[in-house]
């Protein structure tokens, strides 16, 4: 029994050994020892490469607009481990995680015995989640993140009311296939039969995975330019085919955060129509303006001014390219960047190269962080330069900027989780 939560969090982190082993049969075991927690809630499941977590903090905040009581699952978290479990919006408590660990640490130490071997970092955490909302505090509803791909993820043994897949891009690349077809047949693995799957995806051969794996499961689907419809985010409304929602506005800015709204209203309608949720137009007005998700295009600091973008992948730093360039044009944009190994970094330091004036490269304190003298030999533009304490380029950064001048924190959201919190501690 652990006394404590930092031994429960010691224990759940020392399980990171084990890495990544895609399969759900050690997930059905735990499950089956825990008398099915995961059969108590209604889920709607999201995967996709970027945007989970913005689609499902739009769906959290219209939900709890309409007084819903809604669960949500993510990753990673930015600033506590407490986050990757919420209840309206709030991490479960210290109490909470020392609970549940005392809970599932016997079926893990018996899982190990078995041939399935040892359950990996996140199957535990995973466990831990479907037993806290099937049997400790059950919500409404729970939004469902998957952690990695969708058809292996260890969150696929939940059999949700609807599925979500958000935009396919490339990432772990290593893991999920190396063409948007093989990432696409991995996250469309999460519809499941006679389940409706609601997507924003554009690439028309991600697409045509997902329409072939939902006719084979004989799934509705419901694209986004095709089945609903939506404005960019000056001219922000929603169709679907039920209803169309007029004069939305958001405070998450960039016309990716208002593919992540239109796709959340869609999901939100179809609650609304098929599973009789009260959710009136205010409530989605209400909702999609108070969202905010912490380091997406986050402002942290107004003078000088800061902002963090947790974009991880060449199509993240696309789409910060494109908010900075329609939200800052006249300003001057430096670049503090660290992202991990295993990225395809070259990509997103072309892109970063395309956003910033200037790209000071830093590493950070985490396993699989990059070194910063690679990721500045990977980049060509001149004005570039590298230091091996972020905390010190930050400071250095911050004391020579005027008011014309943007400093953009970026690369990966572990490395803007630990900015966030020097920053919101030092101010």
């Amino acid at each position: 029994m652990f006394q404590t939560y930092e031994e429960a969090l010691k224990w759940i982190h020392s399980r990171l050994t084990f890495g990544i082993k895609p399969g759900l049969q050690r997930m059905e075991w735990m499950m089956e020892k825990l008398d099915h927690p995961e059969r108590r809630c209604r889920f709607i499941h999201v995967a996709g490469t970027n945007g989970k977590g913005s689609t499902i903090a739009f769906m959290q905040e219209v939900l709890k607009a309409a007084e819903y009581k809604v669960g949500a699952f993510t990753s990673p978290y930015l600033e506590s481990f407490n986050e990757r479990i919420t209840i309206d919006g709030n991490p479960i408590s210290e109490e909470e995680i020392l609970q549940l660990s005392n809970v599932i640490k016997p079926v893990v130490d018996e899982l190990e015995k078995t041939e399935l071997g040892a359950p990996t970092e996140f199957e535990v955490i995973t466990a831990m989640m479907f037993y806290y909302f099937g049997k400790i505090n059950v919500p409404d509803v729970v939004l469902l993140e998957t952690g990695l791909g969708g058809k292996w993820d260890s969150t696929n043994i939940a059999n949700p009311i609807l599925s979500v897949i958000t935009m396919i891009g490339h990432d772990h690349l290593n893991i999920l296939g190396s063409t948007i077809e093989e990432i696409a047949e991995q996250k469309a693995g999460i519809i499941k039969n006679g389940v409706p799957v609601i997507t924003a995806v554009e690439q028309k051969e991600a697409l045509d995975v997902i329409e072939r794996v939902a006719k084979e499961k004989k799934a509705k689907h419901y694209w986004l330019t095709r089945d609903f419809h939506a404005g960019d985010f000056d001219e922000f409304f929603v169709q679907t085919p039920f209803k169309r929602y007029n004069s939305l506005s958001l405070q998450m800015k960039g016309n990716h955060q208002a593919i992540n709204a239109a796709l959340s209203v869609m999901t939100l309608d179809y609650l609304r129509v098929y599973y009789s949720f009260i959710i009136e137009e205010e409530h989605i007005q209400e909702g999609l303006k108070r969202t905010f998700w912490k380091g997406r295009f986050e402002e942290v600091k107004e003078k000088p001014r800061v902002i963090l973008d947790g974009a991880h992948n060449p199509e993240g730093m696309a789409a910060l390219k494109e908010t900075v360039q329609k939200f800052y044009p006249d300003k001057k944009v430096i670049m503090l960047f660290s992202c991990v190994k295993d990225k395809q970094y070259k990509e997103m330091i072309e892109q970063a190269a395309q956003t910033a004036n200037r790209i000071i490269f830093t590493t950070f304190h985490f396993p699989k962080a990059a070194d910063a003298k690679e990721l500045y030999e990977a980049c060509d533009m001149k004005d570039k330069e590298y230091a091996d304490n972020w905390e010190l380029a930050y400071e250095k950064i911050i004391n020579t900027m005027d008011d014309e001048t943007v400093l953009i924190i970026t690369g990966s959201l572990y490395f803007i989780g630990e900015v966030r919190k020097h920053i919101k501690h030092s101010s």
